[in-house]
């Protein structure tokens, strides 16, 4: 059983919370119930515990014998999850638990994100609670927030008075061994281009573009790996360089924080057995082009019926085409540090119109903004409508930081080497937060997560026991 290997792993108080979580429907803005769990544990352990208005929930955990005196720290995980599966899986995360497995060093689920980002976090925040007594700490503050992959909403909802710490530990850092003490801001681009049905002409195929590995739009986007939607795009623009094409439909993604992983259209052509021929080629040039990067692309056509088209068919590949995807620009001091990137996110067609979404991230507020510009500018030019709502801040690092300090002389005590001290390509609530409440010194720490949002998603089980110890080491030094 699943549930008994988790049981059988070490921090078992931790894994022990992380079995329980994976049961509990959390995809975001649906994860009230986690946040109810999160609550009324905090109440069984018999620990004040506070729900806003939006079900952040903080938990006061008074400071151990001796630490009255120490300031008070928090500790921040996010209680939702990006809610990704294969297609030939059938698993409905409105009620069905996160199926787990052990393979070698890591737990994985079965075809759907694990939720380790950031059930790990959870889970080990509400261990803490549990096991407070065994280890010294100064007064703590465990906040959980909502909603954090879709718009970071629980944590621009905090209210000035929720929180009284202004030192703060994120546990939703990826990779052990390391402290983030910054991260990129980033903002969403919606285009909405109208159009009218008008009756089809020639054979309806099915072309679909699956198999890629997706990822964190974030985390994932300086390996280059390939978008299902820009592929999408080529082969159905090259394909209109051959003969006439009609587009009826046309979806792809489904996470703005995700790389599309696969994308389908249904199309009309005047000669399938040429359309077959071209799309074959672009499949055998798409692997080529993304050896390395990706293990799979596949171009699936399929015979389909079709009866109308759009009358801006032509018009979406062709803003397709010219929306960028990928990284834009790299740090100059920090190697191997994305500056900026935008991240072509999701497609689908209505009844009425084609709706696209643009993720952009930068740590520089005038580059995030210029490219904000030109994804709208594309749009604009297509003739669609386009909204801009407000892009959230970035977390700027502060090397000098005396919780950094304390924080990189513990893990060095612990295990013999110094951690490495980054900023991440990625929204970290911390910046909402520190926006929130001046003068919070913050940093960002985790176990290893590889292959956020994808299915591939995957937690190593040595790093999250050795997170927990460094963590509450970490406490007691404060």
């Amino acid at each position: 059983m699943a549930e008994d290997v988790l049981l059988s792993l070490e921090p078992k108080t931790l894994w022990k919370y992380f079995n329980e979580i994976r049961k509990i429907p959390r995809c975001s803005k649906q994860e009230e119930k986690a946040a109810q769990y999160v609550y009324d544990t905090a109440k069984k352990l018999g620990y004040e515990a506070v729900m806003d208005h939006v079900k952040n929930v903080v938990v006061k955990v008074p400071a151990s014998p001796g630490y009255e005196d120490h300031p008070p720290v928090c500790l921040q995980a996010h209680v939702d999850m990006v809610c990704e599966k294969n297609s030939d899986v059938e698993h409905d995360f409105t009620k069905d638990p996160i199926q787990v497995r052990i393979d070698g060093e890591y737990v994985k689920a079965v075809g759907t994100t694990l939720g380790a980002d950031n059930g790990i976090g959870v889970a080990s925040l509400l261990a803490l609670l549990e096991e407070e007594k065994s280890f010294l700490h100064p007064p703590l503050e465990l906040l959980f927030t909502v909603d954090e992959e879709t718009g970071m909403t629980g944590a621009f909802e905090l209210k000035g008075d929720f929180l009284k710490a202004r030192r703060l530990i994120n546990v939703d850092s990826e990779e052990e061994g390391t402290i983030y003490i910054g991260c990129a801001g980033g903002g969403d681009t919606e285009i909405y281009l109208p159009y009218k049905k008008v009756s089809a002409f020639g054979k309806g195929l099915s072309v679909k573009v699956h198999g890629l590995k997706g990822g964190h739009s974030g985390v994932d986007i300086h390996l280059g790996r390939a978008n299902a939607i820009k592929l999408l795009a080529r082969a159905l623009y090259r394909l209109s360089q051959e003969q006439k094409v009609g587009l009826s439909c046309i979806f792809g993604g489904n996470k703005r924080n995700a790389i599309p992983r696969e994308a389908e259209a249904l199309i009309t052509v005047e000669n399938s057995e040429k359309a077959m021929e071209v799309l074959k080629q672009c499949e055998e040039e798409f692997r080529i082009e993304y050896e390395g990067k990706e293990d799979t692309v596949l171009i699936e056509v399929k015979d389909a019926e079709v009866k109308e088209v759009m009358d801006v068919g032509e018009k979406v590949i062709w803003l397709l085409m010219a929306l960028p995807h990928g990284v834009l620009a790299m740090n100059a001091y920090i190697e191997g540090l994305v500056d900026t990137s935008t991240n072509l996110a999701v497609i689908s067609t209505t009844m009425e119109r084609v709706e696209i979404f643009q993720n952009s991230r930068s740590s520089i507020v005038s580059a995030l903004e210029d490219t904000r510009r030109v994804v709208e500018a594309s749009g604009r030019l297509a003739g669609a409508v386009v909204e801009q709502k407000g892009s959230y801040p970035s977390w700027r690092p502060n090397v000098k930081s005396p919780l950094l300090a304390i924080a990189k002389n513990s893990y060095k005590e612990m295990f013999g080497v110094e951690p490495k001290v980054m900023a991440i390509h990625a929204g970290l609530e911390t910046a909402v937060i520190g926006s929130k409440f001046p003068g919070m010194d913050m940093i960002s720490v985790g176990p290893t997560v590889n292959f956020p949002h994808s299915p591939d998603e995957r937690v190593h089980i040595g790093s999250v026991e050795k997170f927990y110890r460094y963590l509450k080491e970490l406490l007691q030094k404060l």
